[in-house]
C-alpha cells in the first residue's frame, strides 16, 4: 500500500457510530471519511444504515487510528465490543443487547428524518413496523392460547386487541422512553413527535421487528412476553371474565352507578387515509373519562371505554 493510498481503519452498520469515530479521530489530528465498495469510490453522505459503512485514513495515518480506536472499545471478557453510543441507556431498558446496532438504529428512524437525507441512503422504519405488528400478533396470540385454553375465540381476541392497540402500544413505548431516542426529521421535532401516540406505537413495532431480526423470535418473544405480561392479564380480567366487550361493560357500569350512558366522539383524525388514525373520547356529563387512538373508530372506542371502565374498579 502506498504512503497516501487509503486505508480502511472502522467498519459498522450504524451511521451514529461511524460518526462517532469519526468524531475521535478529528479531536486527534487525523482526517477521515466514509466509503463504499472500493476504497477509491468516495461517498460523501450515509450509506444504508443496514449496510456497512467504512471509515478510512491516509496510509500513513492508519496505524495510529486503529490504536486511538481501539484504546476507546470496552473490553467484555475475551470480546471486544463496539464503541458506547447514545442507544446504550435503551438497551438496558428493554433488556436486549443489540448484536448489530443498525438495525435498532434502523428502528427508531422515523420518515420524516429519512426525507431529509439527501443521499437517498437512509430508510424509515416503516417495513420494520410492518414485520413488527406480525411478531406481535403471533406472540400475544400464542400466549393467549397457551395460557388462556378456556376462553373462547372471541374472548381470546378482544384480549389481544386491546393489548396490541395503538394506546396500548404507546404506553410501553412510554415506559421504556422511547420517544427520547426516536430519529426525527425537523420537522416533525418542532410539532413535539417524541411525545405522539401513533409515532410511539409505530416505533415500538418496528423494535420488536429489530429484536427478532437481531436475535430470532424466542428473542422477540422474551421481549414481548416480559412487557405485555401485565396488559394481558389485565384485559383477561376486565373482559372475558365477563364475556362482554368494553363498550357493553362500561354502559352497564354506569347504569348500575345511576349515571347517564357514554358517548363516543372524534376527538381528531390524522394521517393519510390509507393510513388514517382515530383519536376517540369517552364522554360522561361532559366529562372525558377515557381516551384513545386507533386505526379504526371501533378499535378506538373499545380502547377508550377499557380506559374509562377502569376507573371504575
Amino acid at each position: 500500500m502506498q504512503k497516501n493510498e487509503p486505508a480502511v481503519v472502522f467498519a459498522t452498520t450504524s451511521d451514529i457510530e461511524a460518526s462517532v469515530v469519526m468524531a475521535l479521530l478529528d479531536s486527534q489530528g487525523i482526517a477521515s471519511f466514509r466509503i463504499s465498495g472500493h476504497p477509491q469510490g468516495i461517498w460523501p453522505m450515509v450509506v444504508n444504515p443496514l449496510g456497512e459503512i467504512r471509515i478510512a485514513v491516509a496510509g500513513e495515518a492508519a496505524d495510529a487510528a486503529r490504536r486511538i480506536i481501539e484504546s476507546h472499545r470496552e473490553d467484555v471478557g475475551s470480546r471486544i465490543v463496539r464503541l458506547r453510543d447514545e442507544f446504550d441507556d435503551l438497551q438496558r431498558r428493554i433488556g436486549y443487547r443489540f448484536t448489530d446496532r443498525g438495525l435498532l438504529e434502523h428502528a427508531l428512524t422515523h420518515k420524516s428524518r429519512a426525507a431529509e437525507d439527501a443521499s437517498g441512503g437512509v430508510f424509515d422504519n416503516e417495513s420494520l413496523e410492518f414485520l413488527g405488528d406480525a411478531v406481535l400478533g403471533l406472540v400475544v396470540t400464542d400466549t393467549l392460547f397457551r395460557r388462556y385454553p378456556q376462553y373462547s375465540e372471541g374472548e381470546k381476541s378482544k384480549i389481544k386487541a386491546a393489548v396490541v392497540s395503538t394506546q396500548s402500544l404507546a404506553e410501553h413505548a412510554e415506559y421504556i422512553r422511547l420517544g427520547e431516542h426516536l430519529l426525527l426529521g425537523r420537522g416533525e421535532e418542532k410539532t413535539g413527535g417524541r411525545f405522539k401516540q401513533a409515532l410511539l406505537a409505530d416505533g415500538y413495532e418496528a423494535l420488536i421487528a429489530a429484536i427478532y431480526l437481531d436475535g430470532g423470535l424466542p428473542a422477540a418473544a422474551e421481549f414481548l412476553e416480559r412487557e405485555l405480561n401485565d396488559a394481558i392479564e389485565t384485559g383477561a380480567r376486565l373482559d372475558t371474565v365477563v364475556g362482554r366487550d368494553y363498550k357493553s361493560a362500561l354502559q352497564e357500569r354506569l347504569q348500575a352507578l345511576g349515571r347517564p350512558l357514554p358517548e363516543y366522539r372524534v376527538a381528531s383524525e390524522a394521517g393519510p387515509d390509507h393510513r388514517k388514525l382515530f383519536t376517540i373520547e369517552v364522554v360522561v356529563s361532559g366529562e372525558v373519562l377515557g381516551r384513545a387512538t386507533g386505526k379504526a373508530k371501533k378499535e378506538a372506542e373499545q380502547e377508550a371505554a377499557r380506559v374509562a371502565l377502569s376507573r371504575f374498579r
